[in-house]
């Protein structure tokens, strides 16, 4: 019995390291997440517990080691068992998804039906099934990459399931969440390779969906005007966002130092969860808030990187798996740090590794280990060693049939960065 085969999961015995940016980058922004949440938390940690200003920290600091305690358990499962397990996924997103809209199941909190009680925790469900929905569409480009590149019918065919899960993150006034998933779909179906002329369909199709939804419901039009006018009622519906405000305004270029910020003793609501970058912002000023970018650039350059390898090896499902959950890692950041500095209408979500919150920091944790996982599998490939988590070695026959060569199709992420001299052709 050979040593690799002796080994649970797969995990080789010999060690090549991993990705130092991406490591330090996401070890930082942990590091720094804990750091925020003792800070931010201390006015809503007396009020709601009564009595410890560590209280959110505390219980912050348990998540971060449920989180690792996954990541780890994640980091050890190949990827070609990602990838075989994906329609499971699915149908488990799915049933959680229903799950939380069952009347004594699913609790309510501020209107919205996103959680299910389990034991003394919160799961927010619309965390875990997202993942579950990247993973399933990984696999699906790469079963069905030749109809994806070819036909109409091969992008239109995953938004079936896309579309049933929305629906589903809508009736728990989802908004955000739907919108960042259908958001990192339709990038990893066009870096898989669907026509220019079917995304620009499906884009606005979506498009189109997404307004018809702010449109037709009362509160999110609240914000939008809010959004566009937020002097209106300042001590109304757009209190949060005024406040919000005042803190970025409050941290100038250096900020007014760690602990020193005034918006989080319960002027700003929300400032340990979706709104703990405008107390990062106060506290740290705009060289904080360039070094959070920094990172968070980081994390989405060092992933796709990643990607690209794996591609350059005809791992494709690894590819396409990094390519989205570096997206949304990318999106999701940029969108909460957007609603923070009312550049975006406010939307409840929260910002990767630095929020409160169990179910987002696992979550992420899991991303990145499944990141980190890839590139585990790539090095493990470049010492030399056979495949042990994606397609390796012959011809890629799916990009001769699809009517391009390997070497044209070697690395899909460059097509961010030559859209027009790679794609125009094809449209």
């Amino acid at each position: 019995m050979s040593a690799q085969a002796s080994l649970p999961f797969g995990l080789s015995p010999a060690r090549y390291g991993l990705d130092t940016g991406f490591c330090l980058a996401v070890a930082i922004l942990i590091a720094w997440g804990l750091v925020m949440v003792a800070s931010a938390s201390v006015a809503v940690s007396e009020r709601m517990a009564g009595a410890s200003t560590l209280y959110y920290f505390n219980r912050q600091l348990m998540f971060m080691a449920m989180g690792l305690g996954a990541a780890t358990l994640v980091f050890a499962v190949p990827m070609k068992s990602w990838e075989s397990t994906g329609p499971l996924l699915l149908m488990l997103a799915l049933v959680l998804l229903v799950l939380v809209l069952i009347p004594g199941v699913g609790v309510i909190r501020n209107g919205a039906r996103r959680w299910i009680p389990i034991g003394p925790f919160l799961l927010q469900v619309s965390e875990p099934a997202r993942l579950a929905v990247i993973v399933y569409l990984a696999g699906y480009i790469v079963r069905r990459q030749v109809p994806l590149r070819t036909t109409t019918k091969g992008l239109f065919a995953p938004f079936i399931p896309l579309a049933i899960v929305g629906v589903l993150l809508i009736g728990e006034r989802d908004f955000g969440a739907t919108a960042i998933l259908m958001g990192v779909a339709l990038l990893m179906l066009f870096i898989g390779g669907a026509r220019l002329r079917d995304m620009a369909v499906i884009g606005a199709s979506v498009g189109a969906v997404l307004v018809l939804l702010v449109a037709i419901a009362p509160y999110r039009v609240k914000r939008v005007i809010g959004f566009l006018n937020p002097e209106l009622d300042p001590r109304g519906d757009n209190f949060q966002l005024v406040q919000s405000l005042i803190a970025v305004a409050r941290g100038e270029w250096s900020g007014v130092g760690l602990g020193n910020s005034l918006q989080k003793l319960l002027y700003l609501p929300e400032m340990h969860t979706d709104f703990i970058f405008a107390i990062l912002a106060e506290e740290f000023g705009l060289f904080g808030v360039l070094v959070l970018i920094g990172l968070f650039a980081t994390v989405v350059w060092r992933g796709f990187a990643i990607g690209r390898v794996a591609e350059a090896m005809n791992c494709r499902f690894s590819a396409y798996l990094c390519y989205g959950l570096s997206g949304w890692f990318g999106l999701q950041s940029l969108i909460n740090m957007a609603v923070n500095m009312g550049a975006l209408p406010t939307k409840g979500l929260t910002l990767p590794f630095i929020s409160y919150g169990g179910s987002s920091l696992i979550t992420v944790c899991v991303m990145a280990a499944l990141i980190l996982r890839v590139d585990y599998e790539n090095r493990y490939l470049q010492a030399g060693h056979p495949g042990i988590g994606g397609r390796i070695g012959a011809p890629d026959a799916l990009a001769r049939r699809a009517g391009g060569s390997t070497a044209n199709r070697a690395d899909a992420g460059n097509k961010l960065f030559t859209f027009f001299r790679r794609r125009g052709g094809r449209s």
